[in-house]
């Protein structure tokens, strides 16, 4: 995947300026930046969930396999099932059971696999929930923890066998034990799926990622390898961002 020119406004307000970047993949990919940088609206315009927003539109383009996902014959449905989102807060359907919301990403896409309960195994395990789960698949996905809702969350993705996963602060309410999990398991996932991980956590973005961008005032300001990013940034904006120096 790769964003080519990519610009975005909110009405008359624009969020990000003529942004270019590869997504490398299978590598993970942390876009990093301050509050209000466009962080989360550049993921939202790599699977077309930023167009669905009253006023909000894009310009630019994004390539996958080579190809513009913007382009007038491509079904922007069909994108979002080939580019998985995973948002900052656990959202499973609370009352639907745990098998049920593994499964709910398929069935609302109009899609019936034939066996379903290899498909809840196999992404579950994925998603390092499994175990802990197994024995209780009728149990509401809104009686688990946080941190199993959130990887519940990955398994419903998964499920839909997506080429990218993106993931929007996926740890922001998340405790210490529970983040670590999430951690892990993007580690776990590099090597089946190309992740983008937006996070204000500069010590989560060094630990999990292979690249990382820094985003600042809408604007691209250093992509590189994540050791070269965090110990010898050539923009001295982005030094300053992670010591600490504003943020």
């Amino acid at each position: 995947m790769r964003a080519e020119g990519l610009t975005a406004w909110f009405g008359d307000k624009r969020a990000l300026n003529e942004i270019t970047l590869p997504l490398v993949e299978h590598r993970v990919t942390a876009v990093i930046g301050p509050s209000g940088c466009g962080k989360s609206t550049f993921v939202r315009c790599l699977n077309r969930m930023h167009e669905v927003v009253p006023g909000a539109r894009a310009g630019g383009d994004v390539l996958l396999d080579g190809r513009s996902i913007y382009a007038r014959d491509v079904d922007p449905v069909r994108i979002r099932r080939r580019v998985g989102m995973v948002f900052q807060r656990p959202n499973p359907f609370p009352t639907m059971s745990i098998r049920d919301n593994v499964l709910a990403g398929l069935r609302l896409s109009g899609l019936d696999p034939d066996e379903p309960a290899v498909v809840v195994e196999e992404v579950l395990r994925q998603a390092a929930l499994w175990d802990e789960v197994k024995d209780a698949l009728d149990r509401p996905g809104g009686a688990l923890s946080g941190g199993q809702q959130q990887r519940l969350c990955i398994a419903r993705s998964l499920a839909l066998e997506p080429e990218v996963l993106l993931m929007d602060e996926p740890c922001s309410s998340l405790d210490p034990v529970a983040t670590a999990k999430i951690e892990e398991l993007v580690h776990d996932l590099r090597d089946r799926y190309t992740i983008v991980i937006v996070t204000h956590s500069m010590q989560q973005a060094a630990r999990v990622s292979d690249f990382t961008a820094f985003f600042y005032l809408g604007e691209l300001v250093e992509y590189d390898h994540a050791d070269v990013i965090f110990t010898k940034p050539s923009d001295p904006r982005t030094e300053d961002y992670i010591t600490g120096r504003f943020g």
